[in-house]
């Protein structure tokens, strides 16, 4: 049973023409310049009890939607376990993205945006809007990450990759998917300058 998704106050989304609908953002990193500004923000992560497949129409204006499906079934770098793990895990991440993409389909935003690293799921969704690292927005370090959606390109500020590619680092722990896949804040706060 997951947790109802609340109302959030009409008057206020009137004055910055809507809320934000952030799925599938454990962190919240990716929202949280939003929130920074005064936007209403409704998060909608399975971790926190809340199914993005079973959310309903939010009754409200929704101004734009995040979201950063599971990237287990279709990151790269998990592809030598994948013929393993049968069509299962693929399924299910699919019905995710497909749950993000109805919600677009329902909500209308002015932008959208989906994100997941390199690997099949272009196969579903075909060539990317944008291609980034988080050291193209000012994030030392490389993790080539692909977009989806309509909305208006952030302004890069690139610095030198000194800490390379450093997620393969990460050390085994319960958080370690967490952690990982936590959207990098230099991109989070440009691509909320850039969509407002």
């Amino acid at each position: 049973m997951t947790a109802p998704v609340p109302a959030p106050d009409r008057a206020g989304l009137q004055m910055l023409g809507g809320a934000i609908l952030s799925l599938c953002d454990y962190t919240g990193n990716w929202s949280r310049p939003y929130e920074e500004r005064g936007y209403h923000v409704i998060r909608v992560d399975l971790q926190q009890g809340k199914d993005v497949r079973l959310l309903e129409k939010v009754n409200a204006p929704i101004r734009g939607i995040l979201a950063a499906p599971p990237c287990d079934a279709f990151a790269g770098s998990g592809a030598r376990w994948w013929a393993g793990k049968g069509l299962l895990p693929l399924c299910e991440g699919l019905s995710i993205v497909d749950a993000c993409l109805r919600a677009v389909v329902v909500h209308r935003p002015a932008w959208w945006a989906l994100e997941n690293p390199v690997g099949r799921l272009r196969k579903y969704l075909g060539a990317p809007t944008l291609i980034f690292h988080p050291c193209d927005f000012g994030d030392p370090y490389t993790k080539k990450t692909l977009l989806w959606g309509s909305f208006n390109e952030p302004a890069r500020h690139p610095v030198e990759p000194i800490e390379g590619s450093k997620m393969h680092l990460v050390a085994p722990s319960p958080n370690r998917k967490n952690i990982r896949s936590a959207t990098p804040m230099g991109f989070a706060r440009a691509f909320a300058e850039a969509n407002p």
